[in-house]
């Protein structure tokens, strides 16, 4: 199936409205996102991989980074950062593309609280070309996802 038929479909099957742009050119972080969109990078809801006895998605404003160490206390475990082969194999998305959601496998998705700053966000819709738009207050809602803490400024 096709990535971003695969978010299309997740969003569609939860009766959520989000508006998808494919770009020519690559949005596979956050600032190329946000050069392509017009936005401003913290506008762009980032998903980062992170590995302890679970897995961790960590969706996070794009001007913000993941205190690893805050991260670790709140999940009560050490955590790491995935490698790329991990992202892929845990959530069935490359680098530069992974959503906040479906994902392959069950993981653990923890919302920052810096992505609350706006009505909406922008994020990867499954491949490094692709983005969608989601109210942030929906996306909360959608995933269940616990609010946690964990940015320090880029």
């Amino acid at each position: 199936m096709d990535f971003v038929e695969s978010v299309k479909r997740f969003l569609l099957n939860n009766r959520v409205d989000a508006e998808f742009r494919v770009f020519e050119q690559s949005t596979k972080n956050s600032q190329l996102a946000a050069n392509a969109l017009g936005c401003s990078v913290s506008q762009i809801a980032k998903s980062i991989v992170f590995l302890g006895e679970r897995v961790y998605v960590v969706v996070i404003s794009g001007d913000k980074r993941v205190d690893t160490n805050k991260l670790s206390q709140i999940v009560g475990e050490r955590v790491r950062i995935a490698t790329p082969e991990e992202v892929y194999k845990f959530t069935g998305y490359k680098v530069g593309g992974v959503p906040p959601f479906p994902h392959k496998e069950e993981v653990k998705v923890l919302l920052d609280s810096s992505l609350k700053r706006f009505a909406y966000v922008w994020a990867a819709a499954g491949c490094e070309n692709a983005v969608f738009k989601i109210e942030v207050n929906k996306m909360f809602e959608l995933l269940g996802a616990k609010e946690v803490n964990v940015a320090i400024t880029s």
